[in-house]
């Protein structure tokens, strides 16, 4: 117990040592867009990013009767940040720190044409789309959990909370602005579970300052996400961002104590596991020495993979190998 005090007592020295920049979002200043535009702020390599998310909705769902013809735009962004010295080809690696949910009542919703197991505007069919509903989750912060209350019946059940940003992400090359409901290589909307606290993700640098993005708080989602949303929650967050030189990838990446992971986000899913296991192939033979063929083969005996969601305009897909499997890492 002494050590593990001494370890917090530590790390709380370091953390407070670091510049801390504090920033409010609200419906005024966020945005739809991942995009190069003139940042809110400006932060150091290094420093703690100190904010807060708005949920999917903007917060326009408050109560039963709401609709979801009440809100104004699909996942508020907070930011862009821009971080000083990042520049293209670089890496930015955001630790995260603290995420605490921002409210006492989350929202889930079904929007007819949005959804796994439904017609899409990509799987179009001809039966009659289903209706729209919106759920309400009352928050229990004190057992971290959101009550699921169905709507056709008196049945209730509780859920576990795993609060996690949905969108989290820098602005895409070449002067591209993308849609905050889209994941790509420049990260997005991947809905990943990994975007929590403990996590760090690493995005590529297509920019100068990164320009960075977060927002669509989630208190908890299965995998797939397959209606199409999550428990839906306003976030209070602190992350680390910090700018590595001469680290070049392509894709985002998470990393922990335990293991490392690749995102793949394309459709079809098949093409998004191919994109995710072969940037942890490259990435075991860059930081680890092992041959493409050699990773390869290890992956295929030890490896894991996370369908996080499968109903945005491309799919996302987390591969994983834990650390123990590697040889130690090249200095």
């Amino acid at each position: 117990m002494i050590a593990r005090l001494l370890a917090l007592a530590v790390l709380t020295a370091s953390l407070s040592a670091q510049n801390t920049v504090h920033y409010t979002a609200t419906n005024a200043n966020v945005k739809y867009l991942f995009a190069t535009v003139e940042p809110v702020a400006r932060v150091k390599s290094g420093d703690i990013l100190d904010t807060n998310t708005l949920d999917c909705f903007g917060g326009a769902l408050k109560k039963p009767g709401d609709t979801l013809s009440m809100v104004k735009g699909d996942n508020p962004l907070t930011g862009p940040f821009y971080v000083e010295g990042a520049e293209p080809g670089d890496t930015l690696a955001v630790k995260i720190l603290d995420l605490q949910v921002d409210g006492d009542t989350g929202v889930g919703s079904f929007s007819p044409g949005f959804g796994g197991l439904n017609g899409t505007h990509y799987t179009p069919v001809l039966e009659p789309p289903l209706p729209e509903r919106v759920w309400f989750y009352h928050i229990d912060h004190a057992a971290n959990t959101a009550t699921f209350k169905a709507i056709d019946s008196d049945f209730s059940v509780k859920i576990p909370m795993h609060p996690f940003f949905g969108c989290i992400g820098v602005a895409p090359a070449e002067g591209e602005a993308r849609s905050s409901i889209v994941p790509a290589e420049f990260g997005g909307n991947m809905d990943s579970p990994e975007a929590s606290v403990g996590n760090t993700v690493y995005f590529p640098v297509n920019v100068k300052g990164g320009l960075f993005y977060i927002g669509d708080g989630h208190a908890a989602m299965g995998d797939g996400e397959i209606a199409g949303s999550a428990v839906e929650v306003p976030l209070k967050a602190r992350v680390q961002l910090s700018v590595i030189k001469g680290r070049t990838i392509a894709w985002p990446q998470f990393e922990n104590d335990d293991a490392i992971m690749t995102v793949g986000a394309y459709r079809p899913l098949d093409d998004s596991v191919r994109i995710a296991f072969t940037e942890l192939v490259h990435w075991i033979h860059k930081d680890y020495g092992l041959s493409d063929l050699d990773a390869y083969e290890l992956l295929s005996k030890v490896a894991k993979i996370h369908l996080n969601e499968m109903v945005d305009p491309n799919y996302v897909v987390v591969a994983s190998i834990e650390k123990k499997y590697l040889p130690a890492r090249k200095k």
